[in-house]
């Protein structure tokens, strides 16, 4: 079967403020590369290269990062004229008449699952929409998804209370729909996939079934979960591969940065293409240093991500904060933020 992907990619990222004030939250960088762009490389490597990308919210940002399509992708971009919500987003990106088997995915849910097999799935239990599950120890924060012995799905239960219901499968923010789903979505107006069409579906007895996958799963909408996947990458749990030289166990050390003998290094580190550690610092643990950073003397990062550019002054201390790109601490303490603009 012919399948297009589509990914949503417009959401505001408000928890993630001020760091995604303009930048969309799928183009925050994951060890200095945008997630965006590492997704559309995943989708690749499972063979899925036509992509469509439904944008709003910073969207001159991603156009101008895609301005070429990566090679034998085919990238297309469809901008939303308002807010459409999930499944209004769906929708619009999808096109008049479209006739491909349509793989969508949340693009701010960084995840590893075989998406081949997710497909294979679909095509196996002749199901008009396959909704992608993960398996989670409390799903109050979340909806649960429960299924019958056929892998139908026959309830949805929103933020369930104790008791319930027995199930821990929640949805992954990964589908697959057959394109004749698309009518169960009103166009040109906000629709929300989860709390409207889905309910939809099961009402008028369209097959919708639920697919537990397995790896990794993450949703990266706030700075503890943003800094868990640098963490979770580090120490090995997530298995996005960590790129450039190996200095030593856990500690990734690009060729043009510049560490001074004197620096504490303290895995599980990585330190990118020409960033700059001063005598006295100490870099580690959990810690990413992105491209052309500079970590002056005696400064202390910890727990902690620093975008491209970002400038750590004498004596200053980061601890569990994401310092935005370019943006500067001149010193003292810094400790569960999100830092973007000098300090």
């Amino acid at each position: 079967m012919a399948v297009r992907a589509i990914l949503l990619a417009g959401g505001l990222g408000t928890r993630l403020h001020p760091l995604t004030v303009e930048l969309p939250k799928p183009m925050v960088p994951v060890l200095g590369k945008p997630w965006l762009s590492r997704l559309i490389d995943q989708l690749a490597a499972f063979g899925i290269t036509d992509i469509t990308l439904s944008l709003r919210h910073g969207r001159q940002v991603v156009t101008d990062y895609f301005r070429e399509s990566p090679p034998g992708v085919r990238l297309r971009f469809a901008v939303e004229p308002q807010p459409l919500g999930t499944g209004g987003a769906i929708r619009f990106a999808a096109g008049p008449d479209p006739t491909d088997t349509l793989l969508i995915l949340n693009a701010d849910i960084v995840q590893t699952f075989d998406l081949n097999a997710l497909l294979e799935f679909h095509r196996q239990h002749r199901a008009q929409v396959t909704i992608g599950l993960v398996e989670v120890a409390d799903p109050s924060a979340y909806g649960a998804v429960e299924l019958d012995k056929n892998s139908r799905v026959t309830r949805f239960v929103e933020k369930p209370r104790p008791g319930e219901t027995d199930s821990r499968m929640v949805n992954a923010g990964v589908y697959v729909f057959d394109p004749g789903v698309l009518s169960w979505i009103p166009p040109e107006r906000p629709v929300s996939v989860e709390r409207e069409t889905f309910p939809a579906l099961l009402r008028d007895g369209v097959r919708v079934y639920g697919c537990l996958c397995t790896g990794y799963w993450k949703d990266i909408g706030t700075g503890d979960r943003y800094l868990q996947l640098h963490r979770d990458i580090l120490e090995g749990r997530c298995p996005i591969p960590v790129s450039g030289p190996v200095r030593g166990p856990a500690h990734w050390q690009a060729d043009d940065a510049d560490v001074s003998p004197d620096a504490r290094i303290m895995p599980p580190v990585y330190i990118g293409s020409g960033a700059v550690i001063e005598a006295g610092a100490q870099v580690g643990p959990r810690a990413v240093i992105g491209a052309g950073c500079l970590v002056a003397k005696g400064a202390r990062i910890s727990d902690s991500v620093l975008w491209d550019g970002a400038r750590v002054g004498a004596g200053a201390t980061v601890r569990h904060s994401v310092i935005g790109f370019a943006t500067g601490i001149g010193g003292g303490t810094v400790e569960n933020v999100l830092l973007a603009g000098w300090r």
